[in-house]
């Protein structure tokens, strides 16, 4: 799935969001981490069944860069896709966007990120990936 966006949407729930309705900064995180267990179950693959195997992977860089603000309700799509990687880490960018407002379409880019993931084992040393995962730059 290099290259190629991966795409799931989720609807904004009141918790994610400050007393204004617009979705707190943090939220984010936990929608970017939804592309990318997503996409890798897509593959046929789920973080449980690589726990199981020792192989863990945890996030050593994260940027997120807020261009435009979600609300309350907002339907958002959560782009993921591989931009890079190695033996032991994966790179991947995605894209927040707003794709329905108040039940009206739209597709307005409210965030990109980026994350690198490095593969440990359960006693915290780096290990290598799985042959499946591993993306030579």
């Amino acid at each position: 799935m290099s290259g190629e966006w991966f795409r799931v949407n989720v609807r904004v729930r009141y918790c994610e969001c400050d007393p204004m309705g617009v979705a707190h900064h943090a939220s984010y995180v936990p929608w970017m981490e939804i592309g990318r267990t997503e996409m890798l179950r897509a593959t046929g693959r789920s973080y449980a069944s690589m726990k199981e195997q020792d192989i863990l992977l945890v996030i050593v860089k994260m940027d997120v860069r807020y261009r435009k603000p979600v609300k309350y309700d907002d339907l958002v799509e959560i782009r993921t896709r591989r931009c890079g990687g190695g033996r032991v880490k994966i790179e991947h960018e995605y894209e927040i966007a707003v794709v329905e407002r108040a039940g009206v379409s739209c597709d307005e880019v409210a965030a990109i990120g980026s994350t690198t993931l490095g593969c440990i084992g359960r006693d915290g040393k780096p290990r290598v990936l799985p042959d499946e995962l591993i993306v030579i730059d």
